[in-house]
């Protein structure tokens, strides 16, 4: 016979089973639809995960994460932070530090030590923090990132010099900041001990080992293909998380640094493809981020963040300040303009890193006995708000108002790489249009850079093209890979970043094995390129026959009947271009009304070519 207490007590153990699965089940939700909602109003999703946070944990007191998670919520943050680091070091490439220009590698190397230093001063004189804590929360705000910089970007459109330095320093700066972080960490954590140095030292040996081995060790086995592709990320993981937990185990602290520098060797290790291994990670990245946002958020205090009081604009002021004295040594001696030095240095939004780690590090130094740690998180949050905030309202009209704004996006990204991609996108650069074209296949990827073209090696509807995958002044997409499911997919997901009269899509055979017949337009596909007889097979074979793309004007004397009468359908019309240089492309439903001063670009057979 069962006992009543027995009874109540299994009840009130399964009901609080069910309550913290129902809790952790409206984490997932709410965080991938605060992603969601970002990428559909084009803002970094760490502003609304936050709110999302704030509003569910103390402003409304429904997630307690301390409460809930009891001893488990910190190994768990802190392995969802060693995630988030080692996919951030796996993104690093050592040879884009120097492959983007002397301003770019001055400001993710010295530039980001002093930017350190000048924040650490300024905190420490101004702010509550005390000396150490405000060397850690400094070298956490050094990072901007991609996850916050690219929205951004694409919103206000800045010209292609400070695109590019600000589009690689955010790509470059949040691994190296994170190293950063963790090096301070690391330093500080051992600062009580009598002999500091020698456990710091330690600590990092242990952690650059342990991460060097595990990276080694798995791309061995990656390399020699020993391992079935089903398993390379499942493996991975596991690989990851025995690095973190080995190194913590060996020295206190350095499992964070270990993964980072796992991370990074092994995304540098010659012959070993890590495309996969990156987008699995990315994807889980993604739903980490989500949660641990959401969670780290609850656990903030709104009556310590009302009490900072001025504070908070202090910290803007000083972290402002150090960005454009740093940003103005950066660009000293090169071509950049006070009006472009100003913008780069005005833009610089914090995020993930900066969120992720600070509780985490938070936590720790109050188990050091650091004082005042809990403002660590505090301060963090209201810079990431305060930045994300201010530069999102203020920078486009700033951009405007120094002149600095490109024209309506005018470029065009094609997704493909074969060789009818590459000769549209060759004859459309030699026209002054940007042309980016991107495909998974290494070997068209290289024959697109051996004509001259701007690539993207990867999936174009990928996360890690939402974060290296530059769509600054591209306004229009040709879906034109011989991969029906892909062009699909990429016009359903450009056609909210571009509007649906600007995604195009080329026919292709593999739509025809599928229904016996290539489909008309439908809201999948896009608009249909060239009219309803071309497809990629036709050009293709037009193209090995030695067609070429020709450009011919329209006179007064030579209109569109008489260009007609010269080529009948032996030509394939591409584009029309008017006297203001819009292109307007032939497709199923719309041809352009072509008048004199108008140019025609057709793919004309090699025997007309001499004509």
């Amino acid at each position: 016979m069962i006992k009543p207490g027995f009874m109540s007590l299994t009840f009130g153990i399964g009901y609080m089973d069910d309550h913290l699965l129902y809790i952790m089940a409206s984490i997932v939700v709410l965080g991938v639809l605060a992603q969601w909602l970002s990428w559909r109003l084009r803002l970094p999703s760490i502003l609304a995960l936050l709110i999302l946070g704030l509003v569910a944990g103390p402003a409304t007191g429904l997630l307690q994460p301390d409460l809930m998670f009891g001893d488990l919520l910190f190994p768990l943050i802190s392995l969802g932070v060693a995630l988030v680091l080692f996919e951030g070091g796996l993104t690093l490439k050592l040879e884009d530090i120097r492959g983007h220009g002397a301003a770019v590698t001055h400001m993710v190397t010295w530039g980001a030590l002093l930017n350190v230093v000048l924040i650490a001063g300024g905190v420490w004189c101004f702010t509550a923090i005390p000396g150490m804590l405000a060397l850690l929360f400094a070298s956490l705000v050094v990072v901007t990132g991609p996850t916050v910089i690219s929205p951004l970007l694409r919103t206000v459109r800045p010209n292609s010099k400070i695109r590019h330095i600000l589009h690689w320093e955010g790509i470059l700066i949040d691994p190296l900041g994170a190293l950063l972080a963790v090096l301070v960490f690391q330093f500080i954590s051992v600062g009580s001990s009598v002999d500091s140095l020698g456990f710091f030292v330690q600590g990092v040996l242990v952690g650059m080992t342990s991460g060097v081995a595990v990276a080694a060790g798995l791309g061995f086995l990656l390399r020699r293909h020993w391992v079935p592709e089903y398993l390379q990320n499942a493996l991975t993981l596991a690989a990851v998380i025995l690095a973190f937990a080995g190194s913590q185990y060996l020295a206190n602290e350095s499992g964070l640094l270990a993964v980072t520098i796992m991370g990074m060797w092994l995304g540098n290790i010659r012959g070993l493809d890590t495309s996969e291994i990156l987008n699995f990670k990315e994807s889980l990245s993604v739903l980490i981020i989500s949660i641990l946002f959401i969670v780290l958020a609850a656990r903030v205090d709104i009556e310590i963040m009302l009490a900072t009081g001025w504070d908070a604009l202090v910290l803007i002021v000083i972290i402002t300040v150090a960005r454009f004295l740093v940003v103005w040594l950066a660009t000293l001696r090169q071509e950049y303009s006070w009006q472009e030095k100003f913008l780069i240095a005005w833009i610089g939004p914090r995020g993930i890193v900066a969120a992720a780690v600070s509780s985490l590090f938070a936590v720790r130094m109050e188990a050091l006995g650091y004082q005042n740690s809990e403002l660590l998180v505090t301060f963090t949050f209201l810079v990431i708000i305060g930045t994300v905030v201010l530069q999102s309202f203020t920078a486009r009209p700033l951009a405007k108002l120094l002149g600095l704004v490109e024209d309506e996006p005018k470029g065009i990204l094609i997704v493909g790489a074969n060789p009818v991609a590459r000769t549209i996108g060759k004859a459309l650069q030699s026209l002054g249009f940007t042309v980016k074209v991107t495909d998974t296949s290494w070997t068209e990827i290289q024959a697109a850079r051996m004509d001259g073209l701007d690539t993207y090696f990867g999936n174009p509807v990928s996360a890690h093209a939402d974060r290296h995958l530059d769509l600054v002044g591209i306004g229009r997409l040709f879906a034109m890979s011989q991969r029906s499911a892909l062009n699909m997919l990429a016009c359903l997901k450009y056609r909210s970043e571009f509007g649906r009269q600007r995604v195009f899509t080329l026919r292709n055979a593999e739509e025809k094995e599928t229904t016996g017949k290539y489909p008309s337009n439908d809201p999948y596909h896009g608009q249909r390129l060239f009219g309803k007889d071309v497809s990629m097979e036709k050009l293709a074979a037009l193209i090995a026959q030695g067609a070429q793309v020709k450009v011919s004007l329209l006179t007064e004397n030579y209109d569109w009947d008489a260009y007609q009468r010269r080529y009948g359908d032996r030509a394939v019309p591409l584009f029309g271009l008017d006297g203001k240089d819009h292109l307007r492309a032939f497709t199923d439903g719309f041809e352009p009304k072509l008048q004199a001063g108008w140019r025609i670009l057709a793919l004309v057979p090699a025997e007309l070519l001499a004509e």
